[in-house]
């Protein structure tokens, strides 16, 4: 009995499928290891555990990191932006 993966990949254009979904994965992980580093890097320097643990465990491919870097650490500092 053939399993599904092995019909899905018997077909003609599934390996262009796969070959672009392994790209596209593998660009995910790298962007959200880029972000998910900077802001554990930014909650440890602010001795931020809870934030630290949040955002070791919860993965959202780099959007909670960027929303934690860029508007909850700047308010934890009281950094401002000047333009």
């Amino acid at each position: 009995m053939e399993t599904f993966m092995q019909k899905l990949l018997a077909q003609p254009q599934a390996g262009m499928w796969v070959e672009a979904a392994s790209w596209v994965i593998a660009l995910l992980v790298v962007w959200t290891l880029v972000w998910k580093g900077v802001a554990l890097w930014k909650a440890a320097r602010l001795s931020s555990k809870k934030w630290f643990i949040i955002l070791l465990l919860v993965n959202t491919l780099g959007i909670l990191e960027i929303i934690y870097i860029y508007v909850i650490s700047k308010k934890s500092t009281g950094e401002s932006e000047v333009n």
